[in-house]
C-alpha cells in the first residue's frame, strides 16, 4: 500500500478519486452556512480538490488554507477558482505544518491515512489549533479496508482517541449526508480542552 506523495498525485491525476463527491458536503456546507465570523482562520487537511475551500472562500471567507500531498489536486482548486490565494495552497504534510487556526475541518483526510497514525494525526490537530479551537467535519462510522483507504473506524474508537484532547461536543450520525454516504457518516464538533 503506497500512500506517498507520488501515490496521491498519480491517484487525482488519473481520476481514482471515489471518494470525491464533486461538491461541498453536505453537513459541511450546513455547518458553514451558520458560521458568522468571515475571519475565522481555517485549515482542510489532506483537501484534495477541496470543494470545501472553494465554497467557503466563494462564500466570504478568505482565511482558508489547504494541506495535500497531490499538486494535481492543488491545482485543480487554483482552476475552479482562479481567486484563491496561492500561498494558502500548500503542497506538503499535514504532519509538518507549523501555524495555527480558529477551525480545522475533517473530510475524508482520517480516514485516507494509515491508521498507525490516528494518535498523531490527533495531537497535531490539537498543537495547531488555536486557545478553543474547534474540529469539525464528518467520520466515516463503518468498518471499511484494513489494507488501503479509506480506512473505516467507529464511534467508540473515536471518543476513545479525542476525549482526552477535546470537549466532544457533537458525535452524532449524520442526518442530511450525501447520498453516497447515507447511514455510514458521524458529524463530529470538538472543542480543544485547555491545559491546566
Amino acid at each position: 500500500m503506497d500512500l506517498s506523495e507520488n501515490a496521491w498525485d498519480h491517484r487525482y491525476l488519473k481520476n481514482d478519486i471515489g471518494w470525491d463527491l464533486g461538491e461541498v458536503s453536505p453537513p459541511l456546507k450546513n455547518y458553514f452556512d451558520q458560521l458568522e465570523d468571515k475571519e475565522l482562520k481555517i485549515l482542510i487537511p489532506g483537501g484534495g480538490n477541496s470543494y470545501e475551500a472553494e465554497y467557503l472562500f466563494n462564500n466570504g471567507f478568505t482565511n482558508v488554507f489547504v494541506v495535500d500531498l497531490s499538486k494535481t489536486a492543488l491545482e485543480n482548486i487554483k482552476n475552479r477558482v482562479p481567486d484563491f490565494p496561492v500561498s494558502q495552497l500548500i503542497l506538503g504534510n499535514f504532519f509538518d505544518l507549523n501555524d495555527s487556526f480558529d477551525l480545522i475541518v475533517e473530510q475524508t483526510f482520517f480516514c485516507a491515512i494509515h491508521p498507525s497514525l490516528r494518535q498523531k494525526y490527533v495531537l497535531t490537530i490539537q498543537q495547531l489549533l488555536k486557545s478553543k479551537g474547534k474540529l469539525v467535519g464528518v467520520l466515516f462510522n463503518v468498518p471499511l479496508h484494513k489494507d488501503k483507504p479509506p480506512f473505516g473506524g467507529d464511534k467508540e474508537e473515536y471518543v476513545v482517541r479525542f476525549q482526552p484532547h477535546f470537549n466532544i461536543k457533537k458525535i452524532d450520525p449524520c442526518y442530511n449526508s450525501h447520498q453516497s454516504r447515507q447511514g455510514r457518516e458521524l458529524f463530529i464538533h470538538f472543542i480543544k480542552k485547555e491545559k491546566g
